[in-house]
């Protein structure tokens, strides 16, 4: 009997803990999820959002992601806590260096996915995780990007220029009451960015509460285009359940003062 696929549903997959190395002698917790019977079609990088506001590698659309994809899209999904960040996997070594030292993080996530033959790598960074995306993640091991509620903050022309240059796709989902960056600006910040994809999602913010499941169909459209979608919202087989609180308490509490404009969304089973 199917039951239906939750907020907190854990479906089938092969889901180890790693530790990635950086060149500058931290390591870095996450961990990495594959399907159960068959090699992933293509892999996940995630850049979790900005640590000082409670973005970590469990933040909610990357664990869902963790939780569902291997098993309803065939994907690998790696994700890790860049350097000081803490969640229920652990706290990796050294301390935010507002995008700076975070290079390396970026670069160690990289060559672990490339040294580990994971196949066809797409980085998804989300907020903070777009800055890092777009400044150092253009490696020639990487497939593409797939950019969360981007605010172009610490992103200059010369990084766009490289992504440009380079020709990879670049796909930005663009809520419609984003509070750093809406539809109408994206298309004119991303008009230096000739492959850039803008995607505006009606009735969408910055934390993608009560969207996930359009971001995780939008993403796998992109990544692994042979899957139907949408994708499931029931399972007939297996399924696990993760204790929820333990991320939405500390996400909550570390998005308090953030400003989250329009109209109220559905709440997400």
């Amino acid at each position: 009997m199917s039951e239906k696929i939750r907020a907190n549903s854990i479906l089938p997959g092969r889901r180890e803990d790693i530790e990635l190395h950086t060149a500058d002698g931290l390591k870095l917790v996450g961990e990495l999820a594959l399907p159960v019977d068959r090699d992933p079609v293509a892999t996940l990088v995630c850049l979790h959002p900005l640590p000082t506001h409670g973005g970590m590698m469990d933040s909610h659309v990357f664990r869902k992601a963790a939780w569902r994809l291997p098993a309803l899209a065939g994907l690998a999904v790696l994700r890790f806590n860049t350097r000081g960040t803490s969640s229920v996997r652990g706290t990796s070594e050294g301390e935010f260096d507002t995008a700076v030292g975070e290079r390396f993080d970026v670069a160690a996530a990289i060559e672990y996915a490339e040294f580990g033959s994971l196949p066809d790598v797409w980085l998804v960074g989300w907020s903070f995780g777009t800055d890092l995306t777009l400044k150092y993640g253009c490696d020639p091991s990487v497939t593409g990007a797939i950019l969360l509620s981007p605010p172009l903050r610490f992103i200059t022309e010369d990084d766009l220029a490289v992504w440009a240059a380079s020709g990879k796709p670049v796909i930005a989902l663009i809520p419609e009451h984003d509070d750093y960056l809406r539809p109408e600006e994206a298309r004119r910040r991303f008009a230096a960015l000739p492959q850039a994809e803008v995607v505006g999602v009606d009735g969408g913010k910055h934390l993608w509460v009560g969207d996930s499941e359009r971001v995780l169909d939008e993403i796998v459209s992109r990544v692994a285009p042979g899957v139907t979608l949408p994708l499931p919202t029931t399972w007939d087989g297996p399924m696990e359940y993760g204790d929820g609180s333990a991320y939405a308490d500390r996400t909550v509490a570390s998005f308090a003062d953030v400003p989250v404009s329009g109209p109220p969304r559905r709440q997400e089973g």
